[in-house]
């Protein structure tokens, strides 16, 4: 049974820095590749990251590029979002994603205020 646990969400300054995790389990993790989105309220859900089941292929949506960077640890079935220099812009609430099973996470806050 594929289980997705984001944690790591909260409130945080403009400018400030956040790393989302994402712990999986029940399928083979190492051989998935991995996504993040987020949702902004009245927003579509968009695509923020991807990276592939070994860890060296990634993928960034323009309005994160060189501010977030998506990483794993094949090890402990975990997922990393690493956001640097937030912007009230990024507050939604993320999601982890494996697009193989089209299986969802429920989802962590992430609210960039001052």
């Amino acid at each position: 049974q594929v289980k997705l646990v984001e944690s790591g969400g909260g409130l945080v300054q403009p400018g400030g820095s956040l790393r989302l995790s994402c712990a999986a389990s029940g399928f083979t993790f190492s051989m998935s590749g991995m996504s993040w989105y987020r949702q902004a309220p009245g927003k579509e859900r968009e695509l923020v990251a991807h990276i592939n089941g070994a860890g060296g292929i990634t993928s960034y949506a323009d309005t994160v590029k060189g501010r977030f960077t998506i990483s794993r640890d094949n090890a402990k079935n975990t997922v990393y979002l690493q956001m640097n220099s937030l912007k009230p812009e990024d507050t939604a609430v993320y999601y982890c994603y494996v697009p193989y099973y089209n299986f969802w996470g429920l989802g962590t806050q992430v609210t960039v205020s001052s």
